[in-house]
């Protein structure tokens, strides 16, 4: 993940939750947000209310080998939309930029099933009422 401004802080949170449920998952800093949509060498995606339906989208996007989904703040610079390939809307009404990562995703990739991800020492054991999280060890199942 590009994080612009860089956020030492949040970075060190996400590491913290990473490293006991795995994934090869970092936060990079980025100090220059167009230089990152600029030089990225695939397709720029930037999550928006105000693109094109997700559904439209889909195919195209499943074509592409790298993706790279931009979410912004309160108040996106309009350039960005300029930059992108596309600006797609997971909806067309206010909603975080988590739940348009998190819905991009899953249309994108699918529901992952369970089991611990590479790394994990930790694994969640879905159950119909309640919870169960187990240790797999350090390193994963």
């Amino acid at each position: 993940m590009y994080l612009h401004p860089p956020d030492p802080g949040l970075a060190q949170r996400v590491e913290a939750v990473r490293r006991p449920w795995g994934g090869g998952f970092e936060v990079l800093p980025a100090m220059e947000w167009k230089k990152v949509v600029r030089s990225f060498p695939g397709s720029v995606v930037h999550l928006t209310m105000y693109g094109e339906p997700i559904d439209r989208a889909l195919p195209r996007l499943r074509r592409t080998k790298e993706v790279l989904l931009v979410v912004g703040g309160a108040k996106v610079p309009s350039e960005l939309y300029q930059l992108s390939h596309l600006n797609v809307a997971v909806g067309h009404q206010p909603h975080s930029e988590v739940a348009a990562l998190a819905v991009a995703l899953e249309r994108l990739l699918g529901v992952p099933g369970p089991g611990a991800w590479p790394g994990a020492k930790k694994e969640i054991i879905p159950m119909r009422r309640g919870k169960k999280v187990i240790e797999v060890g350090p390193s994963g199942s």
